[in-house]
């Protein structure tokens, strides 16, 4: 069967509503993805990349409205900040709240991003729950910059490889990563 956007995106729902793991193109890399409300999807991630459990991997949301769903009394001051970043940037929130907890670090945080790539935005808004979103390689290995470079384990440990973007040999990089600090400040952790 020849793929079709809407026909990956409803293969994408079905797998994981039903607690399944995807390969998928994001706004930066290539992510292994689930439900992040779904612990079992979650461990099976983990498992997969060969990932330390102390180890957090970022979550994709749609919009602000989530953010507020997934971390307990955000400093409103964020939206600002993400409004005017330029590139694709994850913030490491305190006060996770809902996500599965191995997605929650020892110290409460996780590392949230507002997905802005059209594919990611249909999963996000049909799915109405965040997405894991961690790089498609093997814990320890340069994150692959298209799917091509993606190592045969992974693309054959998930449920389900999306086929839209495939053939795309533009290389990307991860996002930025930012930690939103108490007094409104911001850490830079990955430019």
């Amino acid at each position: 069967m020849s793929f079709s956007f809407q026909y990956e995106v409803d293969q994408c729902i079905e797998l994981l509503a039903a607690g399944g793991i995807i390969l998928y193109p994001t706004d930066t890399v290539w992510g292994i993805g689930c439900d992040a409300t779904c612990s079992e999807a979650v461990d099976r991630i983990y498992q997969l990349k060969q990932r330390a459990d102390h180890k957090a991997m970022i979550v994709l949301v749609a919009d602000e409205r989530d953010i507020l769903q997934y971390v307990a009394h955000p400093d409103l001051q964020v939206f600002d900040y993400i409004k005017g970043v330029q590139r694709p940037t994850t913030i490491i929130y305190d006060n996770a709240v809902g996500l599965a907890d191995k997605l929650i670090a020892p110290d409460g945080s996780v590392g949230i991003r507002i997905c802005n790539d059209l594919f990611c935005r249909h999963l996000l808004k049909r799915l109405r729950k965040p997405l894991v979103s961690t790089s498609a390689n093997i814990s320890g290995y340069p994150a692959p910059g298209c799917f091509r470079d993606i190592d045969e384990w992974i693309v054959s440990g998930v449920d389900y490889a999306v086929q839209y973007r495939r053939e795309e040999t533009d290389t990307f990089r991860p996002s930025s990563v930012v930690k939103w600090e108490k007094d409104g400040s911001i850490t830079i952790l990955r430019a």
